[in-house]
């Protein structure tokens, strides 16, 4: 798909109220939706499979905070789920827009130049109706926009409910998404979005900006600016050696989602506690706590706790954020999250992306890719 579009300005852009959910297809719905509870603290809410009427696939929903995960595995080898794993690994498929009237939405978005790829339909139990459809994004990912308003079940028709407390950890929403897309596509896509949805360009770094000896990306951040709702999408550019955006391209198979930015209000202890069921995060050198100077001035935080939790610091104008990323949660170096706190700060932790790059160079050189 080209992301050049032919729009219709005067037709209102697709009025979105939050995100309502973000699906991943993974190998093994199952055993994802038990780390996802016991690593990352999630609740499991709902089920779908078999036992409910759904043939093809088994799917857990997994909610804390705002944060809502959908965990869907394919039943059989064959269709559009076991494609997707067996191409791209587990990785994010959907990303769930709320809205009041997702044909409203649906129409407005493809009359604005999105490829629409599931028409306006409705799913219904006897808690209720959900209207959904669903528009294309970068490779295989796509936009569901989700009409709720009239549904009293936890999820969807379809699931069942279910009950498995995971002890949360902090999170509380999704603070961003970023997208990786081929090198020359980021342009198109970030007018995919200012034209469709109405986003700004937030924020942009290019290569002088996110760059090591080795390697370097662009990267430019879109927001919706009535919601926040916030996805950065990033290219790769060239340099010495091949950046991370392109190894997660090559083992990803195509653009697809990077991470996923979920908020605290605590990250020392939210990161204390996802450390001690098992994440994985990325590490960060002492020398870079030491190398802090003004950075570190007027905070609330204890700095030899954010050092021995490998969290970063950076500020800006409006005050400072915390961050930090844990190692991919699968096999392939693809998708990751990221845990982040905000005082004030609105920006992405620039100060922090040649710290960020180079744990995440070293990693690439374990693999035998940098």
């Amino acid at each position: 798909m080209t992301a050049t579009l032919e729009t219709t300005p005067d037709i209102q852009v697709p009025m979105l109220q939050g995100t309502d959910h973000v699906e991943l297809y993974v190998g093994n719905a199952r055993q994802a939706a038990y780390h996802y509870r016991n690593a990352f603290g999630f609740d499991v809410i709902a089920y779908a499979g078999p036992e409910t009427g759904v043939r093809d696939r088994a799917s857990y929903v997994l909610q804390q905070g705002k944060v809502r995960l959908v965990l869907t595995a394919p039943l059989t080898p064959e269709g559009e789920i076991a494609e997707h794993v067996w191409l791209h690994g587990d990785g994010v498929k959907r990303i769930a827009l709320r809205v009041e009237d997702a044909t409203a939405a649906y129409e407005a978005a493809t009359r604005r130049g999105a490829r629409g790829i599931a028409e306006p339909a409705r799913a219904v139990d006897s808690r209720g109706v959900i209207t959904h459809a669903s528009i294309a994004t970068y490779g295989d990912t796509v936009h569901t926009f989700v009409e709720r308003d009239e549904y009293q079940g936890v999820h969807w028709p379809g699931y069942r409910d279910e009950s498995r407390a995971g002890g949360g950890v902090g999170l509380r929403f999704i603070d961003h998404a970023v997208g990786n897309v081929d090198v020359g596509r980021m342009d198109d896509w970030v007018s995919f979005y200012s034209e469709v949805f109405g986003f700004q360009v937030f924020q942009e770094f290019d290569e002088h900006d996110i760059a090591t000896q080795y390697s370097a990306l662009r990267s430019k951040v879109t927001r919706d600016p009535r919601t926040q709702i916030t996805f950065p999408i990033n290219e790769p550019a060239v340099g010495l050696k091949a950046s991370q955006i392109q190894e997660y391209l090559d083992y990803y198979r195509g653009s697809g989602v990077q991470h996923i930015a979920l908020h605290t209000d605590d990250i020392v202890a939210t990161v204390s506690a996802m450390s001690e069921h098992g994440v994985e995060f990325l590490n960060t050198p002492d020398a870079y706590y030491a190398a802090l100077g003004a950075r570190a001035d007027g905070i609330d935080e204890d700095l030899d706790r954010l050092r021995d939790l490998k969290i970063l610091l950076d500020r800006d104008d409006d005050g400072y954020l915390l961050q930090i990323f844990t190692r991919p949660v699968g096999d392939r170096p693809t998708l990751f999250f990221e845990v982040i706190q905000r005082k004030g700060s609105k920006g992405f932790g620039k100060g922090n992306f040649k710290a960020l790059f180079e744990s995440i160079e070293r990693e690439q050189a374990a693999r035998g890719n940098l």
